[in-house]
Protein backbone atom coordinates (compact mmCIF):
# COMPACT_ATOMS: atom_id res chain seq x y z
CA UNK A 1 0.00 0.00 0.00
CA UNK A 2 2.64 2.44 1.05
CA UNK A 3 3.91 1.71 -2.47
CA UNK A 4 0.78 2.98 -4.28
CA UNK A 5 0.74 5.86 -2.07
CA UNK A 6 4.25 7.03 -3.76
CA UNK A 7 2.95 6.48 -6.71
CA UNK A 8 -0.53 8.34 -6.78
CA UNK A 9 1.67 11.26 -4.65
CA UNK A 10 3.52 11.37 -8.17
CA UNK A 11 5.79 9.13 -8.92
CA UNK A 12 5.70 6.12 -11.32
CA UNK A 13 6.79 2.91 -10.96
CA UNK A 14 10.22 3.26 -12.66
CA UNK A 15 10.94 5.89 -9.98
CA UNK A 16 11.06 8.80 -12.24
CA UNK A 17 8.69 12.41 -12.27
CA UNK A 18 5.26 12.29 -13.28
CA UNK A 19 4.03 15.33 -14.71
CA UNK A 20 0.29 16.79 -14.11
CA UNK A 21 -1.03 15.76 -17.13
CA UNK A 22 0.05 11.96 -16.50
CA UNK A 23 -1.27 12.25 -12.92
CA UNK A 24 -4.87 13.59 -14.48
CA UNK A 25 -4.80 10.93 -17.17
CA UNK A 26 -3.80 8.03 -14.59
CA UNK A 27 -6.35 8.64 -11.81
CA UNK A 28 -9.14 9.58 -14.59
CA UNK A 29 -8.11 5.86 -15.55
CA UNK A 30 -8.28 4.53 -12.50
CA UNK A 31 -11.78 5.85 -11.34
CA UNK A 32 -13.26 4.29 -14.98
CA UNK A 33 -11.61 0.86 -14.29
CA UNK A 34 -12.90 0.91 -10.74
CA UNK A 35 -16.16 2.63 -10.96
CA UNK A 36 -18.99 1.05 -8.53
CA UNK A 37 -22.04 1.17 -11.37
CA UNK A 38 -25.60 2.26 -10.50
CA UNK A 39 -26.32 3.55 -7.53
CA UNK A 40 -28.80 1.32 -5.33
CA UNK A 41 -31.47 2.08 -4.59
CA UNK A 42 -31.90 0.38 -1.43
CA UNK A 43 -31.03 2.68 1.51
CA UNK A 44 -28.73 -0.35 3.32
CA UNK A 45 -27.76 -1.65 -0.08
CA UNK A 46 -26.64 1.78 -0.89
CA UNK A 47 -24.85 2.52 2.66
CA UNK A 48 -22.71 -0.50 1.69
CA UNK A 49 -21.83 0.34 -1.69
CA UNK A 50 -20.66 3.46 -0.30
CA UNK A 51 -18.13 1.95 1.85
CA UNK A 52 -17.28 -0.47 -0.40
CA UNK A 53 -16.17 1.70 -2.90
CA UNK A 54 -14.48 4.11 -0.39
CA UNK A 55 -12.37 1.16 1.12
CA UNK A 56 -11.16 0.07 -2.73
CA UNK A 57 -10.24 3.83 -3.13
CA UNK A 58 -8.07 3.42 0.42
CA UNK A 59 -6.52 0.43 -0.04
CA UNK A 60 -5.41 1.46 -3.42
CA UNK A 61 -4.28 4.75 -1.99
CA UNK A 62 -6.31 6.82 -3.74
CA UNK A 63 -8.34 8.89 -1.05
CA UNK A 64 -7.04 11.65 1.33
CA UNK A 65 -5.77 14.01 -0.96
CA UNK A 66 -4.47 16.56 0.99
CA UNK A 67 -4.10 13.79 4.19
CA UNK A 68 -0.23 13.29 5.63
CA UNK A 69 1.22 9.51 3.66
CA UNK A 70 1.43 8.20 7.48
CA UNK A 71 -2.16 8.27 7.98
CA UNK A 72 -3.33 6.55 5.03
CA UNK A 73 -3.65 9.80 2.88
CA UNK A 74 -2.77 10.90 -0.80
CA UNK A 75 0.03 13.93 0.37
CA UNK A 76 -0.45 15.60 -2.43
CA UNK A 77 0.65 18.64 -3.89
CA UNK A 78 -1.71 21.71 -3.93
CA UNK A 79 -1.81 21.85 -7.31
CA UNK A 80 -2.53 17.81 -7.53
CA UNK A 81 -5.46 18.13 -4.78
CA UNK A 82 -6.74 19.88 -7.40
CA UNK A 83 -6.76 18.37 -10.22
CA UNK A 84 -7.55 15.42 -7.87
CA UNK A 85 -11.00 17.17 -7.50
CA UNK A 86 -11.61 17.80 -10.60
CA UNK A 87 -11.14 14.00 -11.74
CA UNK A 88 -13.07 12.89 -9.15
CA UNK A 89 -16.53 15.30 -9.64
CA UNK A 90 -16.21 14.14 -13.45
CA UNK A 91 -16.03 10.79 -12.69
CA UNK A 92 -19.58 10.70 -10.72
CA UNK A 93 -18.42 7.85 -8.02
CA UNK A 94 -20.00 7.92 -4.90
CA UNK A 95 -19.05 11.08 -1.90
CA UNK A 96 -17.84 9.52 1.41
CA UNK A 97 -20.73 8.94 3.76
CA UNK A 98 -21.31 11.21 7.24
CA UNK A 99 -19.29 14.37 7.57
CA UNK A 100 -16.37 13.46 8.84
CA UNK A 101 -13.52 13.52 6.39
CA UNK A 102 -13.61 17.29 5.95
CA UNK A 103 -14.21 18.22 9.08
CA UNK A 104 -13.17 16.61 12.20
CA UNK A 105 -10.02 14.97 10.55
CA UNK A 106 -7.93 18.03 10.04
CA UNK A 107 -8.81 18.77 13.45
CA UNK A 108 -7.57 15.43 14.84
CA UNK A 109 -4.31 15.95 12.54
CA UNK A 110 -3.52 18.90 14.14
CA UNK A 111 -4.64 18.46 17.54
CA UNK A 112 -5.16 15.04 18.26
CA UNK A 113 -2.66 12.70 20.38
CA UNK A 114 -0.71 10.09 18.60
CA UNK A 115 -2.46 7.48 20.15
CA UNK A 116 -5.63 9.06 18.55
CA UNK A 117 -4.39 9.73 15.24
CA UNK A 118 -3.59 6.09 14.42
CA UNK A 119 -6.55 5.25 16.36
CA UNK A 120 -9.21 7.15 14.12
CA UNK A 121 -8.05 8.30 10.86
CA UNK A 122 -7.69 5.17 9.06
CA UNK A 123 -10.89 3.78 9.72
CA UNK A 124 -12.10 7.30 9.07
CA UNK A 125 -10.47 8.03 5.64
CA UNK A 126 -11.62 3.86 4.45
CA UNK A 127 -15.52 4.30 5.93
CA UNK A 128 -15.02 1.59 8.22
CA UNK A 129 -16.47 3.92 10.81
CA UNK A 130 -18.74 6.93 9.44
CA UNK A 131 -18.59 10.22 11.65
CA UNK A 132 -20.92 12.26 12.28
CA UNK A 133 -21.10 16.09 13.49
CA UNK A 134 -22.85 17.24 16.57
CA UNK A 135 -22.95 20.94 17.02
CA UNK A 136 -26.66 22.33 16.55
CA UNK A 137 -28.99 22.50 19.56
CA UNK A 138 -32.71 22.82 19.54
CA UNK A 139 -31.91 26.74 20.83
CA UNK A 140 -30.12 27.64 17.64
CA UNK A 141 -27.04 28.10 15.98
CA UNK A 142 -25.12 29.72 19.41
CA UNK A 143 -22.24 27.79 19.53
CA UNK A 144 -20.98 29.61 22.76
CA UNK A 145 -24.59 29.20 24.76
CA UNK A 146 -24.48 25.34 24.05
CA UNK A 147 -26.00 23.06 26.73
CA UNK A 148 -25.15 20.10 26.54
CA UNK A 149 -23.23 19.34 29.07
CA UNK A 150 -20.39 16.51 29.91
CA UNK A 151 -20.06 16.02 33.83
CA UNK A 152 -16.50 14.57 34.70
CA UNK A 153 -16.03 11.48 37.14
CA UNK A 154 -12.78 10.25 37.60
CA UNK A 155 -11.32 8.73 33.84
CA UNK A 156 -15.25 9.44 32.13
CA UNK A 157 -17.71 12.15 31.15
CA UNK A 158 -21.50 11.63 31.57
CA UNK A 159 -22.93 13.11 28.73
CA UNK A 160 -26.20 14.63 28.99
CA UNK A 161 -28.02 16.97 26.45
CA UNK A 162 -29.67 16.89 22.51
CA UNK A 163 -28.03 18.02 19.18
CA UNK A 164 -30.38 18.37 16.17
CA UNK A 165 -30.17 18.99 12.19
CA UNK A 166 -27.14 16.16 12.38
CA UNK A 167 -26.57 14.89 8.98
CA UNK A 168 -26.73 11.55 8.42
CA UNK A 169 -26.89 10.40 12.25
CA UNK A 170 -28.70 7.53 11.32
CA UNK A 171 -25.55 6.26 9.62
CA UNK A 172 -23.12 7.05 12.24
CA UNK A 173 -20.80 4.82 13.87
CA UNK A 174 -19.14 8.04 15.63
CA UNK A 175 -19.87 11.52 16.42
CA UNK A 176 -17.65 14.57 17.22
CA UNK A 177 -19.55 16.86 19.81
CA UNK A 178 -19.37 19.66 21.47
CA UNK A 179 -20.39 20.06 25.24
CA UNK A 180 -20.03 21.87 27.96
CA UNK A 181 -17.44 21.18 30.70
CA UNK A 182 -17.65 24.42 32.74
CA UNK A 183 -20.49 26.62 33.47
CA UNK A 184 -23.30 28.01 31.26
CA UNK A 185 -21.77 31.56 31.69
CA UNK A 186 -18.31 30.43 30.85
CA UNK A 187 -19.67 30.35 27.40
CA UNK A 188 -17.23 29.50 24.43
CA UNK A 189 -14.04 29.16 27.14
CA UNK A 190 -16.25 26.21 28.55
CA UNK A 191 -16.38 23.90 25.83
CA UNK A 192 -14.71 20.86 25.25
CA UNK A 193 -14.60 18.42 21.83
CA UNK A 194 -15.41 15.15 22.77
CA UNK A 195 -15.64 11.80 20.47
CA UNK A 196 -18.75 9.83 21.19
CA UNK A 197 -19.44 6.05 19.76
CA UNK A 198 -22.88 6.50 18.19
CA UNK A 199 -24.01 2.91 19.88
CA UNK A 200 -22.88 3.77 23.53
CA UNK A 201 -26.08 3.16 26.11
CA UNK A 202 -27.85 6.56 26.41
CA UNK A 203 -27.29 7.80 22.77
CA UNK A 204 -30.91 7.87 20.84
CA UNK A 205 -30.98 8.79 16.92
CA UNK A 206 -34.38 10.01 15.71
CA UNK A 207 -34.51 11.21 12.14
CA UNK A 208 -36.58 13.84 11.02
CA UNK A 209 -38.00 14.00 7.52
CA UNK A 210 -37.00 17.31 5.55
CA UNK A 211 -39.04 19.25 2.93
CA UNK A 212 -37.56 17.07 0.24
CA UNK A 213 -38.95 14.16 2.01
CA UNK A 214 -35.86 12.44 2.80
CA UNK A 215 -34.18 12.05 6.15
CA UNK A 216 -30.87 13.33 5.92
CA UNK A 217 -30.81 14.87 9.14
CA UNK A 218 -31.77 13.82 12.66
CA UNK A 219 -31.84 14.69 16.53
CA UNK A 220 -29.55 13.00 18.62
CA UNK A 221 -30.25 12.29 22.52
CA UNK A 222 -27.74 11.73 25.08
CA UNK A 223 -28.53 10.50 28.61
CA UNK A 224 -26.34 9.52 30.79
CA UNK A 225 -23.45 8.78 28.07
CA UNK A 226 -20.50 7.77 29.61
CA UNK A 227 -17.11 8.84 27.54
CA UNK A 228 -13.70 8.13 28.16
CA UNK A 229 -11.51 11.08 28.91
CA UNK A 230 -9.28 9.91 26.08
CA UNK A 231 -11.57 10.39 23.69
CA UNK A 232 -11.66 14.46 24.43
CA UNK A 233 -9.66 15.74 21.66
CA UNK A 234 -7.38 18.67 22.89
CA UNK A 235 -7.69 20.16 26.28
CA UNK A 236 -10.65 20.56 28.72
CA UNK A 237 -12.70 23.80 28.46
CA UNK A 238 -10.07 24.52 25.57
CA UNK A 239 -12.60 23.30 22.81
CA UNK A 240 -13.41 26.44 21.06
CA UNK A 241 -10.07 26.67 19.04
CA UNK A 242 -11.05 23.01 17.37
CA UNK A 243 -14.48 24.69 16.59
CA UNK A 244 -12.91 27.18 14.77
CA UNK A 245 -10.51 24.85 12.64
CA UNK A 246 -13.26 22.23 11.94
CA UNK A 247 -15.13 24.38 10.62
CA UNK A 248 -12.98 26.53 8.56
CA UNK A 249 -12.31 23.08 6.57
CA UNK A 250 -16.03 22.36 6.84
CA UNK A 251 -16.00 25.22 4.36
CA UNK A 252 -12.79 24.74 2.67
CA UNK A 253 -12.76 21.05 2.33
CA UNK A 254 -16.68 21.57 -0.10
CA UNK A 255 -15.41 24.36 -1.78
CA UNK A 256 -13.25 23.14 -4.68
CA UNK A 257 -15.45 19.75 -4.49
CA UNK A 258 -18.09 21.98 -4.97
CA UNK A 259 -16.69 23.66 -7.59
CA UNK A 260 -15.49 21.39 -10.04
CA UNK A 261 -19.29 19.40 -9.20
CA UNK A 262 -21.61 22.26 -10.16
CA UNK A 263 -19.13 23.08 -13.22
CA UNK A 264 -20.70 19.45 -14.15
CA UNK A 265 -24.38 20.04 -12.71
CA UNK A 266 -24.63 23.74 -14.73
CA UNK A 267 -23.27 21.51 -17.91
CA UNK A 268 -25.98 18.76 -17.64
CA UNK A 269 -28.76 22.09 -16.87
CA UNK A 270 -27.32 23.63 -20.30
CA UNK A 271 -27.91 20.84 -22.60
CA UNK A 272 -30.99 20.32 -20.76
CA UNK A 273 -32.37 23.97 -22.00
CA UNK A 274 -31.15 23.21 -25.40
CA UNK A 275 -32.76 20.31 -26.11
CA UNK A 276 -35.70 21.54 -24.92
CA UNK A 277 -35.12 24.82 -27.16
CA UNK A 278 -34.66 27.02 -24.11
CA UNK A 279 -31.41 28.68 -24.99
CA UNK A 280 -32.98 30.87 -28.12
CA UNK A 281 -33.93 33.04 -25.28
CA UNK A 282 -31.59 35.65 -24.55
CA UNK A 283 -32.33 35.98 -21.25
CA UNK A 284 -32.14 32.62 -20.43
CA UNK A 285 -28.76 32.67 -22.09
CA UNK A 286 -27.53 35.18 -20.21
CA UNK A 287 -28.40 34.04 -16.58
CA UNK A 288 -26.59 31.13 -17.71
CA UNK A 289 -23.13 32.47 -18.47
CA UNK A 290 -23.64 34.16 -15.26
CA UNK A 291 -23.53 31.11 -13.86
CA UNK A 292 -20.73 29.92 -16.03
CA UNK A 293 -18.65 32.85 -14.30
CA UNK A 294 -20.02 32.67 -10.96
CA UNK A 295 -18.65 28.69 -11.55
CA UNK A 296 -15.23 29.79 -12.14
CA UNK A 297 -15.05 32.32 -9.53
CA UNK A 298 -15.87 29.99 -6.99
CA UNK A 299 -13.18 27.56 -8.08
CA UNK A 300 -10.73 30.59 -8.41
CA UNK A 301 -11.64 31.21 -4.10
CA UNK A 302 -11.77 27.56 -3.31
CA UNK A 303 -8.13 27.23 -4.93
CA UNK A 304 -7.29 30.21 -2.43
CA UNK A 305 -8.30 28.76 0.30
CA UNK A 306 -6.97 25.94 -0.16
CA UNK A 307 -3.28 27.36 -1.03
CA UNK A 308 -4.06 29.04 2.61
CA UNK A 309 -4.63 26.00 3.84
CA UNK A 310 -1.02 24.98 2.32
CA UNK A 311 0.61 28.06 3.53
CA UNK A 312 -0.48 28.31 7.17
CA UNK A 313 -2.04 24.77 8.09
CA UNK A 314 -5.59 26.79 8.91
CA UNK A 315 -8.52 27.75 6.15
CA UNK A 316 -8.58 31.09 7.40
CA UNK A 317 -11.21 34.01 6.59
CA UNK A 318 -11.47 33.46 3.33
CA UNK A 319 -13.54 30.39 3.79
CA UNK A 320 -16.41 32.04 4.50
CA UNK A 321 -16.37 33.41 1.69
CA UNK A 322 -16.79 30.58 0.16
CA UNK A 323 -19.13 29.40 1.98
CA UNK A 324 -21.42 32.46 1.68
CA UNK A 325 -20.65 32.22 -2.04
CA UNK A 326 -21.23 28.27 -2.95
CA UNK A 327 -24.63 28.74 -0.36
CA UNK A 328 -26.29 31.60 -2.84
CA UNK A 329 -25.37 29.98 -5.87
CA UNK A 330 -26.73 27.06 -5.34
CA UNK A 331 -30.33 28.68 -4.45
CA UNK A 332 -29.97 30.91 -7.23
CA UNK A 333 -29.21 28.47 -9.75
CA UNK A 334 -32.10 25.77 -8.77
CA UNK A 335 -34.32 28.55 -8.03
CA UNK A 336 -33.10 29.35 -11.68
CA UNK A 337 -33.78 25.43 -12.71
CA UNK A 338 -37.21 24.94 -11.46
CA UNK A 339 -38.55 28.53 -13.15
CA UNK A 340 -36.70 28.04 -16.57
CA UNK A 341 -39.45 24.57 -16.56
CA UNK A 342 -41.93 26.29 -16.15
CA UNK A 343 -45.15 23.62 -14.75
CA UNK A 344 -42.43 20.81 -15.43
CA UNK A 345 -40.29 21.94 -13.09
CA UNK A 346 -42.65 21.58 -10.31
CA UNK A 347 -43.72 18.04 -10.63
CA UNK A 348 -41.92 15.81 -8.25
CA UNK A 349 -40.23 12.80 -8.57
CA UNK A 350 -42.65 10.51 -7.79
CA UNK A 351 -44.53 11.80 -10.94
CA UNK A 352 -43.60 10.25 -14.35
CA UNK A 353 -43.72 13.18 -16.31
CA UNK A 354 -41.13 14.40 -13.83
CA UNK A 355 -37.81 16.00 -15.55
CA UNK A 356 -34.78 14.06 -15.47
CA UNK A 357 -36.61 12.29 -11.99
CA UNK A 358 -37.57 15.41 -10.27
CA UNK A 359 -33.48 16.34 -9.44
CA UNK A 360 -34.49 19.97 -10.33
CA UNK A 361 -37.05 20.96 -7.88
CA UNK A 362 -35.33 18.35 -4.89
CA UNK A 363 -31.97 20.42 -5.50
CA UNK A 364 -34.69 23.64 -4.80
CA UNK A 365 -36.25 22.39 -2.04
CA UNK A 366 -33.00 20.68 -0.23
CA UNK A 367 -31.24 23.95 -1.37
CA UNK A 368 -33.30 26.26 1.25
CA UNK A 369 -31.32 24.97 3.98
CA UNK A 370 -27.81 25.95 2.58
CA UNK A 371 -27.94 28.91 4.24
CA UNK A 372 -28.26 27.59 7.64
CA UNK A 373 -25.95 24.29 7.82
CA UNK A 374 -22.24 25.23 8.49
CA UNK A 375 -23.02 28.63 10.18
CA UNK A 376 -25.68 30.41 8.86
CA UNK A 377 -25.14 33.08 6.09
CA UNK A 378 -25.67 35.53 9.16
CA UNK A 379 -22.74 34.28 10.61
CA UNK A 380 -20.52 34.31 7.50
CA UNK A 381 -21.10 38.01 6.77
CA UNK A 382 -20.11 38.61 10.46
CA UNK A 383 -17.13 36.42 9.89
CA UNK A 384 -15.84 38.73 6.66
CA UNK A 385 -17.28 41.77 7.66
CA UNK A 386 -14.61 41.71 10.90
CA UNK A 387 -11.84 39.20 9.50
CA UNK A 388 -11.69 40.44 6.23
CA UNK A 389 -12.54 43.69 5.80
CA UNK A 390 -11.50 44.50 9.03
CA UNK A 391 -14.34 46.28 10.55
CA UNK A 392 -15.76 46.67 13.70
CA UNK A 393 -16.58 43.28 16.12
CA UNK A 394 -19.70 42.23 16.89
CA UNK A 395 -19.41 42.67 21.06
CA UNK A 396 -22.40 39.25 21.22
CA UNK A 397 -19.63 37.15 19.46
CA UNK A 398 -16.59 35.40 21.14
CA UNK A 399 -13.09 36.52 19.62
CA UNK A 400 -10.86 34.05 17.25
Amino acid sequence: MTQQIENLSGRNEGGTSETDDEFRSRIRQWFKDNHPGPRPRDAAERKNWVRAFHALMYDAGMTGPSWPVEYGGMGLSFARQVIYQEEIARAKVPSPLGTGLGIVAPTIIRYGTESQKKRWLGPMLRQDLIWCQGYSEPGGSDLPALRTTARREGDTYVVNGQKVWTTHASDADVFFTLVRTGTQESRQKGISYLIIDANAPGVTVRPLRDITGAEHFAEVFFDDVRVPVTDRIGEENEGWPLVRTSLGHERAAGAMNQATNYRRILDELIALARERGLTDDPLTRDRLADFVIRVRLMKYNASRVINDITERGEPGPASSVSRLFITLFEQELHEFAVEMLGADGIVTRESDRAVQRGRWLAGFLGSRASTIGAGTSEIQRNTIAEQVLGMPRDPSMPAR
